[in-house]
């Protein structure tokens, strides 16, 4: 909140502060983080993906689980999709959204540093290809056939199998597709895409195979998406975290940049390679002092 005595109405919300166009200086003071159920709310096809992704490092400092339901947009532009999340009540596209995710966090004492520098061999692709509201089914066929030809240029030997969905409890008409790779040392990469209008089926299903060739092909243990994702809790963990991947993202090095100036973690980036590099962190180790 802005520095300041008046109180702003912000969605029926009553603010502390003088939140104004123009402010210069933002003053947050947290208080303990509680366990319960929460919800939230975009009111538009906004990224639930990334509303969990900010509360979650809060809950793992809590006092006791946490249930998240958030409701907006589960795949949408820009964003990860939700297709990781387990509860998944409803999915919501652009533009009215109206998805709702349940999510429930269990506190831990502490976070763990990880090392991950060998990405193995790949051993399988998987992923679904969806379509929803009005769209025919057969435009799922069409993607899939042209995700595994692409996929199939570089990995014929290796399986694939990806799932053809079309979404009955649903907002809105889409179609897209995720796909994934797994590999013999416990590493995912993915890749996803979205539909557009005029924008061809076996287009999307190219394109996403092809997205996700570009993630194998640095040799890195996590996709471009994940990168930045991961620098909060090698920030937050006990001990030295290191992480081979490719080459340093926009996203990765502002989560660098944010969480060096939160929590005075210590990040330090080898690059190895035009197409590789090798992020470190001496974690501060932050215990939980609810638990």
């Amino acid at each position: 909140m802005a520095s300041g005595d008046s109180v702003v109405e912000i969605d029926g919300s009553a603010l502390e502060g003088g939140a104004t166009v123009g402010s210069t200086e933002i003053e947050f003071r947290p208080g303990p983080v509680r366990g319960g159920d929460y919800l939230a709310d975009t009111h538009t096809a906004g990224s639930i993906c990334l509303l969990m992704q900010a509360a979650m490092p809060c809950f793992l400092m809590g006092n006791s689980p946490g249930t998240m339901a958030l409701r907006g947009g589960t795949d949408a532009d820009m964003a990860p999709p939700l297709d990781h999340t387990l509860m998944i009540g409803r999915r919501g596209y652009y533009p009215k959204g109206g998805g709702e995710v349940f999510v429930k966090v269990y506190p831990v004492k502490q976070v763990s540093s990880v090392v991950m520098m060998d990405p193995g061999n790949i051993t399988r692709v998987y992923g679904r290809a969806f379509v929803a509201g009005v769209l025919p089914v057969r435009i799922c066929h069409e993607m899939v056939e042209n995700c595994e030809r692409a996929i199939r240029q570089d990995f014929c030997d290796v399986p694939v199998k990806i799932e053809v969905v079309k979404e009955k409890n649903a907002i809105g008409n889409a179609c897209g597709m995720i796909v994934c790779a797994e590999t013999d040392t416990g590493c995912t990469f993915g890749s996803s895409i979205l539909g557009k209008k005029g924008k061809p089926a076996h287009a999307v299903g190219k394109e996403a195979g092809e997205g996700l060739l570009n993630q194998l092909c640095h040799g890195g243990c996590v996709d471009d998406f994940v990168q930045d994702q991961i620098i909060i809790y090698m920030a937050l963990a006990k001990g030295k975290s290191c992480v081979r991947c490719g080459p340093l993202t926009l996203h990765t090095e502002t989560a660098i940049h944010i969480a060096t100036q939160l929590t005075e973690a210590k990040f330090t980036v080898h690059k190895i390679s035009a197409s590789q590099t090798v992020i470190e962190c001496e974690g501060i180790g932050l215990q939980n002092p609810n638990l």
